[in-house]
């Protein structure tokens, strides 16, 4: 396989995967929606961080014991599941105890507006999804050509998929900012966060019962 047409391949999976709203999506447009641009951008960086991180781990290699460890996949799956839960419990256990927002617009027990705060959020969110890492195990490797130098093949692809992250995030995050003065009322931010809350713990559930 040329690398011209590996790059477009990966490009069309990749992108058709990007656009699949999940865990991601969900994550990106409330922070964003509750106006905290400066955290959105984080949460972004973040996923993107882990992308690159599986991305290169797998090019090295290193994944594959994931994919064949069932211990070391359990034990990743559960601290994912632990982590999620965690966060949507939070998320929806906060609705119910007033924390919306005071006349002045200032949100109450509210997660920071932070770069660093929603990098941190962001990577341990793909970090602990060990779905991501499977993922990469399977596909990476049947698009890197066979004279190609494995770890800087895998690079290039992995930055495909990164781009394509970039770029969707932004325009979820433009989305959502757009309609974020709605959204910031107390009423309609407890209603988000308890929609988002009960997707995250969705995707919880679902990580901790799948095989």
């Amino acid at each position: 396989m040329a690398t011209s047409t590996a790059l477009w391949s990966f490009a069309l999976v990749v992108g058709l995967l990007t656009l699949t709203p999940g865990l991601d999506t969900a994550v990106i447009l409330r922070t964003a929606a509750l106006g905290r641009r400066t955290r959105a951008w984080g949460v972004v960086l973040g996923i993107q961080t882990g992308t690159l991180v599986w991305g290169t781990l797998t090019s090295l290699g290193v994944t594959a014991l994931l994919a064949a460890s069932h211990l070391a996949y359990e034990i990743l799956r559960w601290a994912g599941a632990a982590y999620l839960l965690w966060m949507a419990v939070r998320m929806i256990h906060d609705t119910f105890r007033g924390r919306g927002t005071t006349p002045e617009g200032v949100e109450l027990g509210a997660a920071a507006d932070t770069l660093s705060g929603g990098w941190r959020q962001g990577t341990l969110t793909n970090l602990l999804n060990p779905k991501v890492g499977v993922f990469y195990v399977a596909v990476l490797p049947q698009f890197i050509p066979a004279d190609a130098p494995h770890l800087a093949a895998g690079l290039l692809l992995t930055s495909v998929h990164i781009t394509f992250g970039v770029i969707w995030s932004t325009v979820l995050i433009v989305c959502a900012t757009a309609m974020g003065s709605r959204l910031r009322e107390p009423r309609s931010r407890r209603v988000l966060d308890r929609i988002t809350g009960t997707v995250i713990g969705a995707f919880a559930v679902r990580l901790a019962v799948s095989d």
